[in-house]
């Protein structure tokens, strides 16, 4: 016998939306880009830099571990959806599910949100953080006109970790030079610009202080969108 579904588990079914795995390739290695089609993918109102919430486990009984939010890496309007998954030693539900998902696979997620998107209106643009905000800034720096100006630093682990994105940013290794070190030295124009700053929260915490307090910008020219924090539940 079937049992009846719930109010919430109907709401949910109403609220995610549902798709296949067409593709599933490496990017770095430790970076899994996975692409979701389907019916229900199309016409998605998507501004680039937004994210979903991806169903990685069972919704019920336990609800806490079943979405993780990921940075949409591209997305077409024709029913194609890019995400990508950073894998870690410490990986949770959602790296768990990156490493085994196959092909074929339905999976399910929210539609776009988040408010870590492009200001054009900004003389030049700066984005700072680590490789997890290194999806949302690709997407992000596809989006900007050519004549945009753009300066950037980019946290990772080496070489290898690096992301292909479509403008030419900084990147810097932990072992050799903190972030927050590599961007007191970055030149800069003695005006603020709007900056896009994600990854660890403490680390995005510390950028927002230097640009506030040492550059002399206004604290809502500094967009923050921490994505982790050590120990952090829910935040992989």
């Amino acid at each position: 016998m079937t049992t009846p579904a719930t109010p919430v588990r109907r709401l949910l079914d109403r609220f995610l939306c549902r798709g296949t795995v067409e593709a599933v390739d490496d990017l770095t290695p430790r970076m899994r880009r996975i692409r979701i089609t389907g019916e229900s993918v199309r016409g998605l109102a998507w501004v680039p830099g937004q994210h979903v919430r991806l169903q990685v486990g069972d919704l019920f009984p336990n609800f806490g571990n079943a979405l993780r939010t990921y940075s949409v890496w591209d997305y077409a309007g024709d029913g194609r959806l890019d995400l990508c998954i950073l894998d870690h030693p410490e990986g949770g539900p959602g790296a768990r599910w990156a490493r085994d998902v196959t092909v074929g696979q339905e999976v399910a997620f929210t539609r776009p949100e988040g408010r870590l998107v492009i200001h054009d209106d900004a003389p030049y643009q700066l984005f700072v953080g680590d490789e997890t905000a290194a999806v949302a800034f690709g997407a992000m720096l596809r989006a900007l006109p050519a004549s945009a100006r753009v300066f950037g630093l980019l946290e990772a682990n080496g070489p290898d970790d690096r992301l292909p994105l479509p403008r030419e940013l900084t990147w810097v290794y932990r072992d050799a030079e903190p972030l927050t070190t590599a961007l007191e030295a970055l030149d800069l124009p003695a005006e603020p610009g709007v900056a896009y700053i994600a990854g660890e929260a403490r680390t995005c915490q510390a950028v927002r202080r230097h640009l506030v307090r040492d550059r002399g910008w206004p604290r809502k020219t500094a967009i923050v969108k921490p994505f982790w924090a050590p120990g952090k539940r829910g935040m992989d």
